[in-house]
């Protein structure tokens, strides 16, 4: 009767258009009101409980190290130095986007972040250049994906939260899949670049190429020194957030001087802003989180598919199907918090490692941002773009394919997303 009312409250909140962060709020109201068992208050107390954890201070910091180095010139000096390096090849500035956006990972983490700053130039620079408007917005919204895969990774910091999985694995096991994601949608490019003869980019001159290096280095370094610093035990997780953060602020300010600080107040309130959004998302989502695991819905779940098949292969494929279709549908964090108490004793039983499960969901939820008809990142870049979201519909099925081919490969191969966390380490369940 509960999982009912909770569906059916579920399903009434987000027909009528209530934001997701108060859906998963009001839907457990609902179903406390109607069973009038559970006192009230038993909400402030969840909602308290689920954001007094500190390593969930690392997200606002990422994020405001993010919008301090795109507010600068970050993503132009990125697009030099790629071209300095991918200038030479046919399809240059497409290339140049996947490069991008996967340096851009190691800054922000977010996809929609990125979706946003490398759009806003590289759109433009390649339609001016005669790539299609729609390939260069499906370059660049699959693209963008690679952010929350290769670390730091805010989508690894809540999961790690939830599953009491380490961050620092949790970022390791994300690199091999996000460098694999990347090569494969350059393999997408060089294909569409060698059928309708895109043209190569224009490369620095050799006089300028030591300068384009040196203008570079200070944006290229910031992805080592946060997972250097984390690796080595310098620093935390969440401390890395706050060094991130600062370093953006000094190399933008100090020193490339794009940022102004009369601009750092701005960028405050848009990192509070979208921060708040955040947690507020991973507060309400507790409460419903709490609710499925005391009604023993993870259990049910568990018994029905085990009651289908026990076959380990068959139920990552279910599931991988399953978690494709929520992430189109429903916010990344949302969809984290409310399926990860669900599903991860599923995978523990059936012999999957937490960490290996976290880069899996983590990918498919992902992979939804830019699938078709709701898609977060699609409408960024179909604004960018100035073209129909059917038109880019059908440019981003080849894009969709390549990485789609990456998730099973990372679900299948376990090895691969293992083997760094294990060269540093990561005990985890038995090989």
């Amino acid at each position: 009767m509960v999982l009912l009312i909770l569906i059916i409250a579920f399903l009434f909140f987000l027909l009528i258009g209530v934001p997701v962060a108060f859906v998963l709020g009001l839907t457990p109201l609902v179903v406390f009101v109607l069973q009038g068992e559970t006192p009230l208050v038993l909400l402030a107390q969840r909602i308290f409980t689920a954001m007094d954890t500190p390593i969930l201070m690392a997200v606002p910091f990422f994020i405001l190290a993010g919008n301090i180095m795109s507010a600068g010139g970050m993503t132009q000096r990125l697009v030099r130095f790629s071209s300095l390096v991918l200038g030479t090849f046919r399809g240059g500035l497409a290339y140049i986007n996947v490069a991008i956006s996967m340096v851009f990972a190691g800054i922000t983490g977010a996809a929609v972040a990125d979706t946003s700053a490398v759009g806003s130039i590289l759109i433009p620079a390649m339609k001016k250049e005669g790539y299609p408007a729609d390939f260069s917005a499906a370059v660049t919204a699959t693209s963008s994906t690679i952010g929350p895969i290769i670390p730091p990774s805010i989508p690894f910091i809540i999961y790690g939260v939830l599953a009491e999985v380490s961050i620092a694995s949790l970022f390791l096991a994300g690199f091999l899949p996000g460098v694999l994601l990347g090569l494969f949608q350059m393999g997408v490019v060089w294909t569409a670049a060698k059928k309708h003869g895109y043209g190569q980019t224009t490369r620095p001159k050799e006089n300028e190429a030591f300068r384009v290096l040196v203008d570079a280095a200070l944006v290229l370094m910031m992805p080592f020194i946060i997972l250097g610093g984390i690796l080595s035990g310098v620093f935390t997780p969440t401390e890395s957030g706050c060094i991130a953060a600062c370093y953006a602020a000094v190399v933008s300010v100090l020193i490339y001087r794009d940022v102004r600080i009369k601009d750092l107040p701005a960028l405050l309130v848009k990192t509070g802003a979208t921060s708040s959004l955040v947690m507020l998302v991973i507060a309400t989502a507790s409460i419903f989180s709490w609710l499925l695991a005391s009604e023993e819905i993870p259990r049910a779940v568990a018994e029905k598919i085990l009651g289908v098949t026990d076959n380990k292969w068959l139920i990552l494929l279910l599931l991988n199907g399953i978690l494709l279709v929520i992430g189109t549908f429903m916010e990344t964090t949302a969809s984290l918090i409310i399926l990860t108490p669900i599903l991860l004793p599923l995978m523990i039983t059936i012999g999957v490692d937490p960490l290996h499960f976290g880069v899996i969901m983590v990918l498919n939820l992902v992979i939804g941002l830019t699938t078709p008809p709701v898609g977060v990142c699609l409408f960024i870049a179909c604004s960018i773009a100035k073209i129909t979201l059917e038109k880019l519909s059908k440019a981003i099925v080849p894009f969709l394919a390549a990485s789609i081919a990456v998730l099973l490969i990372c679900t299948y191969w376990e090895g691969l997303v293992m083997a760094v966390p294990r060269f540093f380490g990561y005990k985890g369940l038995a090989p």
